[in-house]
């Protein structure tokens, strides 16, 4: 391992290890804690690494440097009672909403449990069927060939799980509107969300592997086809819910993606994956 004064730490690791999958070949990882490395880091191609749920890397890795923000972007320690709040991009989630409800602030109920980090979330625009952190956007701060700027959230086209961000932008930063409330209102309308949650596997997995069609859910789909236990060398469809495929231990990338295609050629309604795709 190198490191960098400029407040880089680099190595190459397997992705396996940043991947909650637990799968992935190996690259150039660059994990970075001020905007000064940040942009020594985006000098080059590179793809930006989150908390590694909802992304399925190849078991031959990544050409691509990979770019990890540091916990220098995390501050979810500092977040206190302001309604109008920046946060980085590393922020993990799960502690926010914990926060956030322990202050008495709504607005983050529907993202409760999603294993992601802040600009993760934002990548995907995560959610559930209660909402989604686009909900709350308001602004994001991003470094673009070395310069940093902002935009409105409204410019980046959120849509289900999809955000646009600018082609070679590093996201920085993002802005967050919360609603003032109450711990126990707050802890309430979460409720009916943990309670959704509460029938999703605790197996090492990488969240809903494909989207939900219009109108229906690709979990009760997979399900009705009997796909549940499909197995493909240690790669999994969920006993608990369908639209989760598990790693047993060893899966490999390539026992995954083999399963997600045998999970779409068996299911009569096409489903796309919902995960980023690194290396294929």
């Amino acid at each position: 391992m190198t490191t960098r004064p400029s407040g880089a730490c680099v190595a190459v690791r397997p992705l396996a290890q940043l991947t909650t999958l637990r799968v992935g070949g190996p690259a150039e990882v660059w994990e970075v804690d001020d905007v000064t490395a940040a942009r020594d880091a985006t000098s080059e191609p590179f793809l930006a690494l989150g908390a590694g749920s909802n992304l399925l890397v190849s078991d031959a890795g990544v050409d691509q440097r990979v770019v990890k923000l540091g916990r220098g972007f995390d501050d979810v320690r500092t977040f206190g009672s302001d309604t109008d709040v920046w946060l980085g991009a590393a922020t993990p989630l799960p502690g926010l909403v914990r926060r956030a409800r322990d202050a008495g602030l709504s607005g983050l109920e529907a993202v409760l449990g999603i294993p992601a980090v802040l600009g993760g979330a934002i990548a995907m625009n995560a959610g559930t069927r209660h909402g989604e952190i686009s909900d709350v956007l308001q602004e994001v701060e991003l470094l673009v060939d070395g310069s940093v700027e902002r935009l409105p959230a409204s410019a980046l086209d959120l849509q289900y799980r999809r955000a646009h961000l600018p082609s070679g932008a590093l996201l920085l930063r993002a802005r967050l509107t919360l609603t003032p409330s109450t711990p126990e209102r707050v802890a309430a309308a979460m409720a009916p969300v943990d309670a959704a949650r509460a029938g999703q596997p605790k197996a090492t997995s990488a969240g809903c592997a494909f989207k939900n069609p219009e109108g229906d859910s690709a979990g009760r789909l997979i399900d009705a086809a009997g796909l549940k236990g499909l197995r493909v060398g240690d790669a999994m469809v969920s006993h608990e819910h369908a639209n989760f495929i598990v790693n047993l231990g060893q899966a490999t990338a390539a026992d995954v993606d083999a399963l997600l295609a045998e999970v779409q050629r068996r299911v009569s309604v096409p489903l796309e994956v919902e995960w980023r795709r690194w290396g294929y």
